[in-house]
C-alpha cells in the first residue's frame, strides 16, 4: 500500500471524525448547559486526533525504515568494490535502490523468473521505462530484491498502525465530546503548536544551509590557505581528474567576487529607476483603467525563465551593442558581445517587474490622508511625491531593492550566456567578467573527486555569497530603522 493512498484513507478518517463530531455537538446543544465552544470546534478537535498521530508515524516511519534498508543494503555490499567498476560504495548503494524501485514496474510472473543478470534485468526494466546505470553488478541484485522487499513489508505494517491510529483518535475524539468540554482551546493550542513548528522549520532550514557548506569549506580551507582564498586576485583552479589527486591550483575569490558585484551593481543601475518611476507612474499619475492595463504587462516580465532572458541577451542584446560599438568607432566594435554591460542591461531587465511591482504595492500603502493633506496646503503633486509619499514609503522601498539586489546576486543562467565564464579583474564594463554562482555550477560539474580542493571551493564560494546576503540584509534594516526613526 502506498503512502499516498494510506495518506488518503487517514484523512477520510478525519473527515468522517469531524462531521460525526460536530453533529454530535450539535445535538447535545440543548440549552440546559451552557456549552464551552461551539459544533464546529468539536469538529476540528476530532478531525486533528484523528490525522496527527497517524500523519506523524508515518513521517517518523518511512524515515526510520529507509534508514534501517539502507543499512542493511550498505551491509550487504562486497568489503572491497573493484574502482573500475564501481567508483563507490555510495554509488552502489545508488544503484541498488534505484534497482528495488525498479522492481516495482514488474508483475508477480517476472518477479518469480527474475533474471539473475544485470544486463539482463536492465533490459528488462529499460523496457519498462527504469533507466538504470550501466556499471551495476550481478551481486547487486539479491540486495535489491531484500530491499524490495524489506520495503514491501515495511510499508504494509506501517499502513496498518497509521490507520489503526488514525481510528483510535476518531474514537478517543468522539468520546471527548461534551457540553463543556474545551475543544475551541485544544484547536487553537494544536494551532500555535502548528505556527511555531512552521516558525522552527525556517530557523532549522537556515542553519541547516549554513552547516552544510561550512564542514566542507572547512576542509577546502584545510587544503588552501584562507588568505590566499579571500584575497587572491587569479582564478584558476585548474580541474584534477577524478583519482588523480591533484590539488593544484589558484583559488583567489578577489575576481569573481569583483564579477558578482559588478554585474549586479550594472542591473541594478538599469531596474532601479525605471522600475521605481514606473511604479510612482502606476500608483499616482495613471487612470484605473491604465493601471489595470500596464501593470500586468509589466509583471510578465517576472514570469520569463531566466534562459530565455540569456538567449535574448546572447542572440540580440550582445550582438546589438557590439555592432552598435563598431559602427561608432568605425572598426572592430569596442564592446563585446558578452559583457558586464549586456548581462548587466539583460538582468535589468528582468528585475524591473521586482522593483515596480513590490514598489507600486508600498507606495499605494501610504494613507491616502497624507496626499490629501499635502495637496490641501498647496503642494503639487510632484512635490506631495517627493516630499510625502516616498519618505513615507522609503523602507518599505529599502526592502524591495534588497530583494532586488539579491536576485541579481544569485543569478546564473544569465551570466553565463551574456557575460561569459571568464574569471577576470578589470573595471571595462565592455569587457567579459563572470559571476560567484557560474563558479559554483562549473566547480560541481564534471568527473571529479568530492573531496579534491577544485570540488570543495564551490562550497566556501557559497558560504560567502551566504555571507555576503546577510551583511546586506543587515545593512538594509539598518537603514530602514534610520529612516524610519527621522519620519516618525
Amino acid at each position: 500500500m502506498s503512502v499516498l493512498l494510506v495518506l488518503l484513507i487517514v484523512f477520510g478518517i478525519g473527515l468522517v471524525g469531524f462531521f460525526i463530531g460536530r453533529r454530535r455537538a450539535g445535538t447535545q446543544d440543548t440549552g440546559e448547559v451552557k456549552v464551552h465552544s461551539r459544533a464546529h470546534y468539536h469538529g476540528w478537535w476530532v478531525f486533528l486526533v484523528s490525522i496527527l498521530p497517524a500523519v506523524l508515524f508515518i513521517a517518523v516511519w518511512s524515515v526510520a525504515s529507509s534508514i534501517y534498508l539502507d543499512r542493511s543494503a550498505e551491509a550487504s555490499l562486497p568489503s572491497q568494490t573493484e574502482e573500475s567498476v564501481v567508483a563507490s560504495r555510495g554509488l552502489a548503494l545508488g544503484i541498488v535502490k534505484s534497482l528495488a524501485a525498479g522492481l516495482d514496474r514488474l508483475d508477480p510472473t517476472e518477479m518469480q523468473n527474475l533474471p539473475q543478470s544485470y544486463g539482463e534485468l536492465r533490459s528488462l526494466l529499460g523496457s519498462k521505462g527504469v533507466a538504470l546505470a550501466s556499471e551495476g553488478q550481478d551481486y547487486m541484485i539479491p540486495i535489491a530484491e531484500r530491499w524490495h522487499r524489506g520495503a514491501a513489508v515495511a510499508r504494509t505494517v506501517g499502513a496498518g498502525i497509521a490507520i489503526a491510529l488514525a481510528i483510535a483518535g476518531l474514537i478517543f475524539g468522539l468520546s471527548g465530546i461534551r457540553p463543556r468540554a474545551r475543544a475551541r482551546n485544544n484547536v487553537e493550542r494544536i494551532v500555535l503548536w502548528g505556527l511555531l513548528a512552521a516558525s522552527t522549520i525556517a530557523i532549522l532550514t537556515t542553519i541547516g544551509i549554513v552547516f552544510s557548506m561550512l564542514f566542507q569549506t572547512i576542509s577546502f580551507f584545510s587544503v588552501v590557505s584562507p588568505w590566499n582564498f579571500f584575497f587572491g586576485t587569479v582564478w584558476d583552479p585548474r580541474f584534477a581528474d577524478a583519482g588523480s589527486g591533484g590539488s593544484e591550483g589558484q583559488f583567489g575569490l578577489i575576481p569573481l567576487l569583483a564579477g558578482t558585484l559588478y554585474i549586479a551593481f550594472v542591473a541594478m543601475l538599469f531596474a532601479v529607476p525605471v522600475g521605481l518611476f514606473a511604479a510612482i507612474y502606476m500608483a499616482e499619475y495613471a487612470s484605473p483603467r491604465v493601471r489595470t492595463t500596464v501593470k500586468p504587462l509589466l509583471e510578465i516580465l517576472a514570469g520569463i525563465p531566466t534562459i530565455v532572458y540569456g538567449f535574448f541577451a546572447l542572440v540580440t542584446v550582445g550582438p546589438f551593442l557590439r555592432d552598435l560599438s563598431a559602427a561608432i568607432s568605425g572598426g572592430p566594435g569596442f564592446i563585446l558581445a558578452q559583457s558586464v554591460l549586456t548581462a548587466g542591461l539583460v538582468m535589468g531587465i528582468m528585475l524591473i517587474p521586482f522593483v515596480s511591482s513590490l514598489s507600486d504595492d508600498i507606495i499605494t500603502a501610504v494613507p491616502k490622508t497624507m496626499r490629501d493633506g499635502s495637496l490641501g496646503l498647496g503642494a503639487t503633486r510632484s512635490e506631495t511625491v517627493k516630499r510625502v509619499i516616498l519618505p513615507a514609503a522609503l523602507p518599505g522601498i529599502v526592502g524591495a531593492l534588497l530583494l532586488t539586489a539579491s536576485r541579481a546576486i544569485g543569478e546564473t543562467m544569465i551570466v553565463v550566456l551574456a557575460a561569459g565564464v571568464a574569471a577576470r579583474l578589470t573595471a571595462n564594463p565592455f569587457e567579459a567578467m563572470t559571476t560567484i554562482t557560474v563558479k559554483i555550477v562549473n566547480q560541481l560539474t564534471g568527473d571529479l573527486e568530492f573531496n579534491s580542493p577544485q570540488t570543495l571551493v564551490a562550497f566556501a564560494l557559497g558560504l560567502t555569497l551566504f555571507f555576503l546576503t546577510l551583511a546586506m540584509n543587515i545593512f538594509a534594516l539598518y537603514i530602514v530603522r534610520k529612516y524610519r526613526e527621522q519620519y516618525e
